[in-house]
């Protein structure tokens, strides 16, 4: 194997390989890369493994785990197989290294979408954990060809001291497990496919039907059979080379075909046949010398063949250098295997490193991890074929989607010639201080340079004697001599972070100084580049720099050619986090060419998606007020690094960060301190969502509106102009449900019908920027049903639900809040035709306005804004409410007394009077029911050993958490538990659990929802029983009102707390 070269041209693009490593924390990504890093010699073999060289960040190297993804691209020598011409081919392998921590989720994502493999780690002992799943399922939806990586072999022997035999079960229950994982995606896309299938086949037969006046002869004509998709090619299987069993940390790794090519001369087997038989219950007949299944045991203990032949010299070898160390036992070992070892080595006291030494030259990880990458992952002219059609398409299913046109036909076959449309998708935007590019580096000086210094110095000191007479300075003196790189004497700009680009080219080549135009994700390809909506979203940029690289270091290169990872400078203010880059042809957009002349080669390939919502919030500030500008860049700079924070400035001023979790939210307070705004920064104590709702209970106080239904509130305007009646109801689960469930669905709904009436495009912008303020801490579902279906599939629960429910669809006037939330707007007047947002986003309708009461004026758009404003800040400590109905069942409106207020220009403060008279109406309905608050909820995964377990469910206690699921992992010592714990509750938690099991245990934080708390904040002890077990003070807090408190409280709203607590208590205040 050779070593990396600087040029990203490969002899050939089906010699390339993009892969990208995947797995749960800690189960060894990154100790992997280094394994490859020392066979292209970027670091030493001794160091692989404890170096972790591709963790650049101090806080990463300090806490030992990945935080965010690098990349680096190496170059193999590769021997051709036996059966074709044995030359040496040259391989690039462009590798992504991923974190495994959950608040880094969506670094996985950005990586896995330039990827066309992906190397799946699973620690052997730990098994299928809840990241490993979440990759697996990131991997599936990117159509990525995975390997499965069984890492940490060394633990099996060391720690749990399993036989061979034992540990072969474990491996192949373990192997069942992930193929459950992936069972389980194909099934339900399996289901997906069948269901759509019917659907088009029943249009089918009903546009025959029309046509052809028989339906059993439309049924007898169609032809088209429900073709089943195969699911042999998902699963992993050792026998087809894409299972690797490794320990990282001792550089070993090997297939299944590594030990078939060893053994096939000594057995006198074919090496397929071999290969076929080795991982199975395979056993070898010891009397025949034959390969025989179980069946053919009769009775005979015998040992499988990959225990026999594999399990059994691994386990050999650890026991003669490490378990056992025998030095005799260790020679004929090496002799046997023919190892060149030297004998310094040999006698070397370090057990583990003789043990890499031994390994690395017989089962060498490097070489088995190119290898499989080579047979298994696809060149990007083969993977394109199968995955640019489902990134353009992504709703078209069939199998073999032809390209369209030139644009097409380069993108699906990787076209890399001087004609090609050039076809970049950057991912993400990532921050680089200035003083590590390349450009900006002190170049190490030669000695050649040094002597011509010195020749350059006595010259100079030569001509002052000479001509000591002139007054003028030394000729040489003010020149900077010619071997200091341009970089040496720093500026003051070098202490700035460069943003770059993190990218992938599709298709033809991309060189510097070359122009080409930005397609950003909202950039519509139906309509034309001048349009007034994508003029916003087309921006030309001139391509600065291109660098390869080589994890913390860049390398600057001149061009990259299609099917290559590379890093690009100049998006820096037209790029925020991910686009499409393209041009024409290799040398860029012509000089003054307008973007409807090169608009063949536009092309959007879409967004990502973000596996995890953030959802801690915090508030930032600067130490001394006069360094808040500075703040506000560095905090634009960080959402433009990190593709999962969004920052934002709240309506009370305040400047917020939002991010994934706990460690995420460190990550980016140090970034923030150290890197982007260079300040000192205080944080607020972490801002965490609350929801509000009302419940049906057993002794709720009296109606406020006697003669009424519960929840009935009438509302008057100034001088009683209008009045109306709004009455409240929590919402059925069923409906609540699918609501949540479907959000996505409805905001496509209201965005559309907004694209149709609006062609100017900026109130769409608005809407999708406001997104990301509306529905912080939102989880974010997969909606299950389609835009086209909502409508019918909400009617069916609304029927499925019953009573005053049922046929209320078309009543629907708005949800809320933001338009779009688990809270509906119904109207219940009996005297008019219903507003029905139904009928206002249906294509064939335009708004329309229905004017009650035969004046000027329409008063149903204030209430409906009163709505939304009460549902995004409910009465008890303002913030958004779910699960509630507001039936508006009247709205009377004075027309005469209106039309004086018109005359005498006051009718501002009418309709101001309606929107607040609405707003306090709907909160008041709430609070006739019985309140509630909603926390949001981590889902909380823990594996510990049985000596901690009880300590674990002590601190998960503590903190108001529960515990729905323990589980121990067969074979093991471990638990896997499950719990649930407040959000509010969890700051701390993961070092509060570490500190109480001295690190034996760590928690993953998934957010997973919210969870009724179910409490009245309002209530106090009235029974006889309630006073005689909690006293009149009540002593005992209640939780919910605690939660509430504190959030009023650091809003600025009225706390109904008493400062004095206890009276009649004597206090002596002590100095």
């Amino acid at each position: 194997m050779g070593s990396t070269g600087t040029s990203m041209e490969a002899p050939d693009p089906a010699n390339v390989r993009i892969i990208t490593t995947l797995g749960h924390v800690d189960h060894g990504k990154t100790t992997l890369m280094d394994a490859l890093l020392a066979a292209n010699n970027i670091i030493s073999h001794r160091m692989a493994g404890k170096l972790r060289f591709l963790d650049s960040r101090e806080d990463e190297q300090e806490r030992g785990i990945t935080m965010e993804s690098s990349a680096v691209s190496l170059k193999f020598q590769v021997m051709g197989r036996p059966d074709e011409e044995r030359s040496q081919k040259t391989y690039i392998v462009n590798m992504i290294d991923t974190p495994g921590h959950v608040d880094f989720s969506s670094e996985v994502s950005t990586a896995s979408r330039l990827c066309d493999g992906a190397l799946v780690l699973v620690d052997v002992v730990e098994g299928v954990c809840t990241q490993t799943i979440a990759v697996l399922r990131q991997a599936w939806e990117d159509n990525l060809r995975p390997i499965l990586v069984i890492n940490k072999m060394d633990r099996l022997i060391t720690e749990l001291k399993l036989a061979p035999t034992e540990a072969y079960q474990h491996l192949s229950r373990l192997i069942e497990q992930v193929n459950a994982v992936m069972g389980s995606f194909f099934a339900s896309e399996m289901m997906e496919d069948d269901l759509r299938w019917r659907e088009e086949h029943d249009r089918r037969l009903a546009e025959k039907k029309d046509q052809l006046a028989d339906e059993a002869e439309a049924a007898a004509n169609d032809t088209d059979d429900f073709k089943e998709k195969d699911d042999e090619d998902i699963y992993f299987a050792p026998e087809r080379g894409n299972v690797v069993f490794a320990s990282a940390i001792d550089g070993w790794g090997f297939r299944v075909g590594k030990f078939a090519q060893l053994y096939s001369a000594k057995l006198g087997f074919k090496e397929a046949n071999l290969r076929r038989v080795l991982w199975g219950d395979f056993y070898l007949d010891p009397k025949t010398k034959k390969v025989i299944s179980h069946k053919h045991l009769r009775g005979r203990v015998l040992k499988p063949l990959f225990v026999q032949f594999v399990l059994e010299n691994i386990w050999a070898v650890y026991d003669a250098v490490v378990m056992n160390p025998n030095t005799e036992k260790v020679t004929k070992i090496v002799t046997a295997l023919n190892l060149k070892i030297l004998p310094r080595d040999l006698r070397s006291k370090d057990s583990r490193q003789l043990l890499s030494t031994v390994f690395t030259q017989w089962l060498s990880l490097s070489t088995c991890i190119i290898q499989a990458t080579i047979d298994v992952v696809p060149s990007p002219p083969a993977a394109q074929a199968i995955r640019i059609p489902k990134m353009l398409y992504p709703n078209i299913f069939d199998k073999n989607i032809q390209p369209k046109n030139k644009l097409e036909q380069d993108l699906f076959t990787s076209n890399f010639a001087p004609d090609a449309v050039v076809v970049a998708y950057v991912s993400k935007m990532f921050a680089v201080a200035a003083k590590e590019l390349p450009e900006n580096k002190k170049r190490p000086v030669t000695s050649d340079e040094l002597r011509q210094r010195a020749r350059d110095t006595k010259e100079a000191q030569d001509d002052s004697v000479s001509v000591s007479e002139t007054r003028g300075p030394p000729r040489a003196a003010p020149e900077s001599p010619p071997g200091v790189a341009p970089g040496e004497i720093l500026d003051v700009s070098e202490e700035s972070e460069i943003i770059l680009g993190f990218a992938r080219l599709y298709s033809g080549t991309i060189h510097t100084n070359s122009a080409i135009y930005c397609v950003l994700p909202k950039y519509d390809a139906s309509l034309p580049p001048n349009h007034a909506h994508n003029v916003a979203h087309l921006i030309p940029a001139k391509v600065e720099g291109l660098y390869v690289m080589m994890g913390r270091e860049l390398i600057p290169v001149e061009s990259v050619r299609a099917g290559n990872t590379f890093a690009i400078r100049g998006l820096a203010g037209k790029v925020y986090r991910n686009a499409t880059l393209c041009a024409p042809q290799s040398t860029g957009v012509p000089v003054g060419a307008d973007p409807v002349q090169v608009q063949d080669s536009f092309i959007n390939i879409g967004g990502v998606s973000r596996t995890v919502s953030p959802i801690v919030r915090v508030a930032l500030e600067p130490v001394t007020p006069s360094d808040m500008p500075k703040l506000v860049a560095g905090m634009r700079l960080l959402a433009q690094a990190d593709p999962c924070v969004e920052t934002f400035q709240q309506q009370t001023g305040e400047h917020v960060i939002l991010t994934a979790g706990e460690l995420h939210l460190e990550r980016c307070l140090k970034d923030l301190r150290e890197r982007f705004a260079r300040v000192e920064i205080q944080a607020s104590k972490p801002i965490v969502p609350f929801r509000e709702t009302a419940v049906k209970a057993q002794d709720m106080a009296p109606s406020k509106t006697p003669n009424a239904a519960r929840g009935t509130i009438k509302g008057v305007s100034s001088q009683n102009l209008v009045t109306f009646s709004i009455r409240s109801a929590p919402v059925p689960d069923v409906i609540l449900q699918f609501l949540l469930h479907n959000l996505a669905t409805l905001r496509t709904l209201q965005q559309d019908s907004q694209i149709d009436r609006d062609t100017s495009g900026s109130s769409i912008d608005i809407i999708s920027e406001n997104e990301l303020v509306g529905v912080q801490g939102d989880v974010l579902h997969t909606p299950n049903v389609r835009a086209d279906q909502f409508w019918n599939a909400l009617e069916g629960k609304c029927n499925e639900a019953g009573g005053e429910w049922v046929n209320i669809c078309n009543r629907i006037w708005s949800f809320g809040p933001r338009h779009a939330g688990g809270c509906v707007l119904i109207d219940y007047r009996k005297d008019t035709t219903p507003l029905s947002l139904r009928r206002r986003l249906s294509r064939n309708h335009p708004a329309q306005s229905t004017d009650t009461s035969g004046n000027d004026v329409d008063f149903t758009g204030y209430v409906e804004t009163g709505f939304q404003l009460a549902t995004f800040q409910g009465p008890l400590c303002a913030e958004p409410v779910e699960g509630m109905a507001y039936f508006v069942e009247s709205i009377d409106v004075d027309a005469d007394g209106v039309q004086k207020e018109i005359v005498q220009n006051r009718l501002s403060q009418v309709t101001g009077s309606v929107i607040s008279a609405a707003r306090d109406a709907c909160r008041n309905g709430l609070l006739d029911w019985s309140p509630r608050l909603m926390l949001a909820i981590y889902s909380c995964d823990i594996q510990a050993s049985t000596d901690v377990l009880g300590k674990v469910y002590g601190v998960v206690a503590k903190r108001r958490g529960r515990i729905v699921a323990e589980e121990m992992k067969e074979g093991t010592t471990f638990f896997t538990v499950s719990a649930l714990l407040p959000v509010v509750e969890s700051f701390g938690f993961a070092d509060d659990i570490r500190k109480r099991t001295s690190g034996a245990a760590s928690p993953q934080l998934i957010f997973s929802g919210y969870e009724l708390l179910d409490q009245d904040p309002f209530w106090i002890p009235t029974t006889d029983e309630e006073l005689e077990d909690l006293g009149e003070k009540a002593d005992r807090d209640n939780i919910a009102k605690g939660y509430m408190d504190s959030v009023r409280e650091r809003k600025g709203m009225f706390v109904d707390r008493k400062i004095v607590q206890f009276a009649e208590k004597q206090r002596t205040l002590k100095r």
